[in-house]
């Protein structure tokens, strides 16, 4: 799902440069540094235990970085206050596949979208065990606060797709104010 994210970013279906883009779940940094290579100023998040990794990576490609990209601890579920303001995009690849996990990070994408942030979802369709039971109940969850849209296979990269995974556009319903 990684790679199919940052080929689909590579496309310039969202323009990135000089856009603020925090990734969530980085892993590896993969996305938020194909990003960042296309111009974004990038925050990748991921637990304590991945810094490492995550620093590694960005130094080993800093050459290709034309926008700038960090590392930071981020826990979902906990305060994102040095995270604001809400940046212009959220990226995620295979972030949904723990039960327990669902709840922190639907409190986290609350707290970090503003009104034009676009979250970029992307995850491979499992039908193992609880899989499809926790990815309905993501995108049940996930619907009260945002709306969705599939971004059709024809949309993302030519050579890196593939009929299992999936990238969803998702951005925050509007708040209907006193009248």
């Amino acid at each position: 799902a990684a790679l199919v994210l940052a080929k689909f970013l590579e496309t310039g279906a969202c323009p990135l440069a000089r856009r603020h883009v925090l990734e969530l779940g980085a892993g590896t940094g993969a996305v938020g540094i194909m990003a960042a290579t296309l111009g974004a100023n990038v925050t990748v998040t991921d637990l304590e235990e991945l810094q490492e990794l995550l620093m590694v990576n960005i130094e080993n490609n800093k050459h290709l970085v034309t926008g700038s990209v960090r590392a930071k601890v981020l826990k979902w579920g906990e305060d994102v206050t040095e995270f604001q303001p809400p940046p212009d995009y959220i990226l995620m690849a295979d972030c949904i596949y723990y039960e327990e996990s669902l709840e922190p990070l639907l409190k986290t994408l609350k707290d970090l979208t503003g009104p034009d942030t676009c979250v970029l979802c992307c995850y491979e369709q499992r039908t193992v065990g609880k899989n499809p039971e926790i990815e309905r109940k993501y995108f049940e969850l996930l619907q009260r606060d945002f709306e969705l849209e599939r971004i059709p296979l024809d949309r993302h990269d030519e050579e890196y797709r593939s009929e299992d995974i999936h990238i969803v556009s998702i951005h925050r319903k509007p708040t209907v104010g006193p009248q």
